[in-house]
């Protein structure tokens, strides 16, 4: 055989076989039976073997002919599959869709942006997905060039032309490592706050003094940076509870007086006032918070 059987041919054969013989199949493929066993033949010949046998006994399947007919099933199995995904593409919204979160958000499973990023492409699996992280001052100001489309984050700042609605808080705690000093013995709070700590380049002084310290000794752009600089055992820091739990079970982070020193970090996504109607940041907003109808900007 130099080529693949045409698919009318292997339609007609799988039709004749699911009505037991030529005559029965006239009805469901609107043929005529000369019609039919004129395509019979023609697959037969490229094939090079016998399909069927045809006679008083009625209707039956050689050997080659059940094989060859799991085979066909499986293939137009496949191609219908195949037609249904083209038709999704055909049909399906375009385009790209930027989104932007803050550092550390792939350990919280509050959150669990994984998933919503796989219901979003499982929607829209012709959307071309970027996603970028940024801390919240920048996220914000991206939003506003409308360089993104959504964001995900805890946004201190508030922008007169940003819509931000609440989705959850997520919980910090003080941390340490077992070799820093604080450590060893059993701390007070003033103690405490007079250790050198890191802190976020984006926090300002009210953000601090909120956390309980006036000072710092350090800052840094991401968590992971601030995660590095607490595992030195020269500085103490805030992270997410969430992004130190393997730390503390591995015994490599140490909570500092989590009866004082804690805060609950509102997260929220916001966009630009003016696109809320826009059907994949909709799409979105109902992935990541189903339980808030879209149907305002407040």
């Amino acid at each position: 055989m130099q080529t693949l059987p045409n698919l009318k041919l292997l339609q007609v054969f799988a039709s004749v076989v699911e009505n037991q013989g030529y005559s029965r199949a006239q009805q469901a493929l609107n043929m005529t039976t000369p019609a039919i066993s004129a395509y019979m033949s023609e697959l037969e010949t490229q094939l090079g073997f016998i399909l069927c046998q045809r006679g008083r006994g009625g209707f039956t399947l050689t050997t080659k002919g059940e094989q060859f007919h799991r085979y066909s099933q499986e293939m137009l199995a496949t191609l219908a599959g195949w037609q249904e995904q083209v038709e999704t593409l055909k049909s399906a919204q375009g385009g790209t869709f930027s989104l932007g979160v803050v550092d550390a958000t792939v350990t919280d499973s509050t959150l669990d942006l994984p998933a919503a990023i796989a219901r979003f492409n499982q929607r829209f699996p012709a959307v071309f997905f970027n996603l970028s992280v940024r801390d919240p001052n920048e996220l914000q100001q991206q939003l506003l060039e409308d360089r993104l489309d959504l964001a995900i984050g805890h946004f201190p700042l508030r922008a007169s032309n940003l819509v931000t609605i609440p989705l959850y808080e997520e919980q910090h705690w003080l941390y340490c490592s077992p070799q820093h000093p604080l450590a060893q013995g059993d701390p007070d709070m003033r103690t405490v706050q007079q250790t050198g700590m890191v802190t976020r380049r984006y926090w300002n002084q009210q953000e601090l003094n909120k956390r309980g310290f006036r000072q710092t000794n350090a800052s840094v752009e991401s968590i992971e940076a601030q995660l590095t600089l607490i595992l030195s055992g020269r500085y103490i820091g805030y992270l997410p509870e969430h992004y130190a739990q393997s730390g503390e079970q591995q015994g490599t982070l140490c909570r500092l007086l989590p009866q004082h020193f804690h805060f609950r970090a509102p997260f929220s996504f916001a966009f630009r006032r003016g696109r809320a109607r826009e059907t994949l940041i909709r799409a979105m907003r109902e992935i990541l918070n189903p339980a808030r109808k879209n149907s305002s900007e407040s």
